[in-house]
Protein backbone atom coordinates (compact mmCIF):
# COMPACT_ATOMS: atom_id res chain seq x y z
CA UNK A 1 0.00 0.00 0.00
CA UNK A 2 1.41 3.15 -0.77
CA UNK A 3 1.00 6.55 0.78
CA UNK A 4 -1.49 8.91 -1.57
CA UNK A 5 0.78 11.55 -3.51
CA UNK A 6 -1.48 14.62 -1.95
CA UNK A 7 0.12 13.43 1.65
CA UNK A 8 3.56 14.65 0.91
CA UNK A 9 2.26 18.22 0.73
CA UNK A 10 -0.32 17.95 3.47
CA UNK A 11 1.08 19.41 7.41
CA UNK A 12 -0.20 16.57 10.31
CA UNK A 13 -3.13 17.37 11.54
CA UNK A 14 -3.36 18.44 15.06
CA UNK A 15 -2.98 15.71 18.10
CA UNK A 16 -6.27 16.06 19.40
CA UNK A 17 -6.53 14.72 23.00
CA UNK A 18 -8.31 11.39 24.24
CA UNK A 19 -6.59 8.68 22.25
CA UNK A 20 -6.26 5.25 23.67
CA UNK A 21 -3.25 3.44 21.84
CA UNK A 22 -2.73 -0.39 22.65
CA UNK A 23 0.79 -1.39 21.43
CA UNK A 24 2.04 -4.63 20.23
CA UNK A 25 -0.39 -5.74 17.89
CA UNK A 26 0.96 -9.00 15.73
CA UNK A 27 -1.97 -10.27 14.20
CA UNK A 28 -5.39 -9.25 11.94
CA UNK A 29 -7.38 -10.90 14.67
CA UNK A 30 -5.61 -8.49 17.57
CA UNK A 31 -6.79 -5.13 14.65
CA UNK A 32 -10.43 -6.87 14.80
CA UNK A 33 -10.02 -6.82 18.96
CA UNK A 34 -9.38 -3.72 18.66
CA UNK A 35 -11.52 -2.07 16.30
CA UNK A 36 -14.10 -3.38 18.18
CA UNK A 37 -13.35 -2.55 22.14
CA UNK A 38 -12.49 1.23 21.29
CA UNK A 39 -8.63 2.18 21.20
CA UNK A 40 -7.85 4.77 18.51
CA UNK A 41 -4.05 4.33 17.95
CA UNK A 42 -2.48 0.43 17.28
CA UNK A 43 1.22 0.22 17.82
CA UNK A 44 3.07 -2.03 15.30
CA UNK A 45 6.53 -2.42 15.84
CA UNK A 46 9.50 -2.64 13.34
CA UNK A 47 13.18 -2.75 13.94
CA UNK A 48 12.95 -3.53 17.65
CA UNK A 49 15.62 -6.20 17.91
CA UNK A 50 14.61 -9.19 20.18
CA UNK A 51 11.01 -7.36 20.77
CA UNK A 52 8.64 -9.99 20.81
CA UNK A 53 5.68 -8.37 18.85
CA UNK A 54 8.45 -6.91 16.32
CA UNK A 55 7.01 -7.52 12.27
CA UNK A 56 8.97 -8.26 9.65
CA UNK A 57 8.53 -5.26 6.61
CA UNK A 58 5.73 -7.39 4.80
CA UNK A 59 4.00 -8.19 8.16
CA UNK A 60 4.09 -4.83 9.11
CA UNK A 61 2.51 -3.36 5.59
CA UNK A 62 -0.09 -6.08 6.04
CA UNK A 63 -1.37 -5.20 9.23
CA UNK A 64 -0.77 -1.46 8.43
CA UNK A 65 -3.44 -1.66 5.98
CA UNK A 66 -5.79 -3.84 7.60
CA UNK A 67 -5.82 -1.41 10.85
CA UNK A 68 -6.39 1.38 7.82
CA UNK A 69 -9.46 -0.49 6.80
CA UNK A 70 -10.97 -0.96 10.45
CA UNK A 71 -10.61 2.72 11.60
CA UNK A 72 -7.80 2.33 13.22
CA UNK A 73 -4.65 4.50 13.33
CA UNK A 74 -1.71 2.56 12.64
CA UNK A 75 1.46 3.95 14.38
CA UNK A 76 5.25 2.60 13.23
CA UNK A 77 6.68 1.70 17.23
CA UNK A 78 10.60 1.42 15.85
CA UNK A 79 14.35 2.05 17.46
CA UNK A 80 15.43 2.85 14.01
CA UNK A 81 17.56 5.89 13.10
CA UNK A 82 17.71 5.84 9.52
CA UNK A 83 16.09 8.21 7.83
CA UNK A 84 16.25 6.57 4.53
CA UNK A 85 14.53 3.79 5.53
CA UNK A 86 11.98 4.80 7.23
CA UNK A 87 10.75 7.59 5.21
CA UNK A 88 10.31 4.22 2.88
CA UNK A 89 8.20 2.49 5.50
CA UNK A 90 5.85 5.17 6.00
CA UNK A 91 5.58 5.45 1.89
CA UNK A 92 4.96 2.04 1.05
CA UNK A 93 2.68 1.11 3.98
CA UNK A 94 0.35 4.41 4.38
CA UNK A 95 1.72 4.42 8.12
CA UNK A 96 1.46 8.36 8.82
CA UNK A 97 2.84 8.38 12.68
CA UNK A 98 5.69 7.29 13.93
CA UNK A 99 6.83 6.57 17.61
CA UNK A 100 10.41 7.07 17.71
CA UNK A 101 10.84 4.53 20.67
CA UNK A 102 14.53 4.75 21.52
CA UNK A 103 17.10 7.13 21.84
CA UNK A 104 16.94 8.75 18.38
CA UNK A 105 18.24 12.58 18.22
CA UNK A 106 16.58 15.99 17.33
CA UNK A 107 18.06 15.86 13.69
CA UNK A 108 16.16 12.75 13.18
CA UNK A 109 12.88 14.02 13.57
CA UNK A 110 13.92 17.27 11.47
CA UNK A 111 15.40 14.75 8.61
CA UNK A 112 12.19 12.75 8.84
CA UNK A 113 10.04 16.24 9.07
CA UNK A 114 11.11 17.34 5.58
CA UNK A 115 10.82 13.79 4.05
CA UNK A 116 7.55 13.42 5.98
CA UNK A 117 5.96 16.95 6.24
CA UNK A 118 2.16 14.59 6.64
CA UNK A 119 3.34 12.31 9.20
CA UNK A 120 2.55 12.59 13.00
CA UNK A 121 6.01 12.33 14.82
CA UNK A 122 6.04 11.04 18.22
CA UNK A 123 9.27 10.59 20.51
CA UNK A 124 9.91 8.78 23.48
CA UNK A 125 11.17 10.60 26.90
CA UNK A 126 12.77 8.22 28.93
CA UNK A 127 12.46 8.81 32.96
CA UNK A 128 14.85 6.58 34.62
CA UNK A 129 14.70 7.10 38.77
CA UNK A 130 12.28 10.30 38.13
CA UNK A 131 15.12 11.26 35.94
CA UNK A 132 13.92 12.31 31.77
CA UNK A 133 17.03 11.28 30.03
CA UNK A 134 16.37 13.47 27.19
CA UNK A 135 15.12 16.74 29.87
CA UNK A 136 18.41 18.56 28.52
CA UNK A 137 16.80 18.26 24.23
CA UNK A 138 13.02 18.60 24.99
CA UNK A 139 12.35 21.82 22.93
CA UNK A 140 15.61 20.88 20.20
CA UNK A 141 12.63 17.66 19.55
CA UNK A 142 9.90 20.12 19.64
CA UNK A 143 12.02 22.45 17.37
CA UNK A 144 13.06 19.64 15.23
CA UNK A 145 9.11 19.00 14.17
CA UNK A 146 7.94 16.61 16.97
CA UNK A 147 3.88 16.28 16.97
CA UNK A 148 3.79 13.98 20.15
CA UNK A 149 5.94 13.06 23.03
CA UNK A 150 5.25 9.82 24.93
CA UNK A 151 6.51 9.89 28.81
CA UNK A 152 7.51 6.13 29.45
CA UNK A 153 9.76 4.31 31.53
CA UNK A 154 13.50 2.96 32.08
CA UNK A 155 13.88 -0.45 33.54
CA UNK A 156 17.15 -0.19 36.71
CA UNK A 157 18.51 -2.68 34.01
CA UNK A 158 18.22 -0.49 30.79
CA UNK A 159 15.06 -2.06 29.33
CA UNK A 160 12.72 0.43 27.47
CA UNK A 161 9.06 -0.08 26.06
CA UNK A 162 6.56 -2.15 27.22
CA UNK A 163 8.07 -2.93 30.53
CA UNK A 164 4.98 -2.67 32.64
CA UNK A 165 6.97 -0.25 35.15
CA UNK A 166 4.64 2.20 36.07
CA UNK A 167 5.58 6.24 36.20
CA UNK A 168 5.57 8.16 39.12
CA UNK A 169 2.77 10.73 38.61
CA UNK A 170 5.20 13.55 40.54
CA UNK A 171 8.24 12.82 38.31
CA UNK A 172 5.70 13.61 35.20
CA UNK A 173 5.00 16.73 36.67
CA UNK A 174 7.98 17.90 37.60
CA UNK A 175 9.13 17.15 33.62
CA UNK A 176 5.92 19.00 32.19
CA UNK A 177 6.53 22.58 32.91
CA UNK A 178 9.41 21.99 29.62
CA UNK A 179 6.67 20.76 27.29
CA UNK A 180 5.06 22.77 24.39
CA UNK A 181 3.69 19.98 22.72
CA UNK A 182 1.05 17.23 23.88
CA UNK A 183 1.97 14.19 25.38
CA UNK A 184 0.88 10.53 25.32
CA UNK A 185 1.55 8.92 28.66
CA UNK A 186 2.55 4.97 29.13
CA UNK A 187 4.20 3.40 31.66
CA UNK A 188 2.70 0.24 33.80
CA UNK A 189 -0.82 1.80 33.36
CA UNK A 190 -4.01 -0.59 34.10
CA UNK A 191 -7.27 -0.67 35.12
CA UNK A 192 -6.91 0.28 38.70
CA UNK A 193 -4.49 2.97 38.65
CA UNK A 194 -6.54 5.21 36.68
CA UNK A 195 -7.19 7.58 39.78
CA UNK A 196 -3.61 8.14 40.81
CA UNK A 197 -3.07 9.85 37.77
CA UNK A 198 -5.61 12.12 37.70
CA UNK A 199 -3.74 15.14 38.28
CA UNK A 200 -1.45 13.87 35.13
CA UNK A 201 -4.77 13.43 32.91
CA UNK A 202 -6.01 16.52 33.34
CA UNK A 203 -3.39 18.63 32.05
CA UNK A 204 -3.96 20.65 28.74
CA UNK A 205 -1.09 18.82 27.04
CA UNK A 206 -2.33 15.38 28.30
CA UNK A 207 -3.39 13.56 24.56
CA UNK A 208 -4.59 10.41 25.77
CA UNK A 209 -2.58 6.94 26.83
CA UNK A 210 -0.07 4.15 25.59
CA UNK A 211 -1.11 0.70 27.76
CA UNK A 212 0.77 -2.81 26.33
CA UNK A 213 0.85 -4.97 29.17
CA UNK A 214 -2.51 -4.68 30.67
CA UNK A 215 -4.38 -5.39 27.73
CA UNK A 216 -2.71 -9.15 27.73
CA UNK A 217 -3.56 -12.30 29.53
CA UNK A 218 -0.71 -14.56 30.95
CA UNK A 219 0.65 -16.18 28.04
CA UNK A 220 0.91 -12.59 26.04
CA UNK A 221 -2.55 -12.19 24.02
CA UNK A 222 -4.70 -9.53 23.52
CA UNK A 223 -7.75 -10.58 25.32
CA UNK A 224 -10.90 -8.58 24.36
CA UNK A 225 -12.32 -8.10 28.47
CA UNK A 226 -8.95 -6.45 29.10
CA UNK A 227 -9.22 -3.86 26.64
CA UNK A 228 -12.48 -3.16 26.76
CA UNK A 229 -11.75 -2.65 30.97
CA UNK A 230 -8.94 -0.61 29.83
CA UNK A 231 -10.74 1.65 27.16
CA UNK A 232 -14.00 2.34 30.30
CA UNK A 233 -11.35 3.43 32.62
CA UNK A 234 -9.02 5.39 30.55
CA UNK A 235 -10.96 6.79 28.32
CA UNK A 236 -14.89 5.86 28.43
CA UNK A 237 -16.04 8.12 25.71
CA UNK A 238 -14.36 5.71 22.91
CA UNK A 239 -15.80 2.67 24.52
CA UNK A 240 -19.58 4.62 24.51
CA UNK A 241 -18.89 5.03 20.73
CA UNK A 242 -18.07 1.77 20.14
CA UNK A 243 -21.27 0.85 22.24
Amino acid sequence: MTAPATLAATPPAPVRPGHLKVCGARTRADLALLADTGPTLVGLWHGVPGGPADLEADHLADLAATAIRLGLEPVLVTFLDDPDRLARLARSTGIRWIQLHAYQSPALVADLRQRLPYAVLVKVLHLSRGRCLERAFTQAFERAGTDLFLLDTVTDDGRVGSTGQPLDPAHVHALLPRLNTPFLLAGGLNTTNRDTYRTVTDHPLYAGADIDTAARDRTGHLTHDAVTALTRAWHPRLQEATA
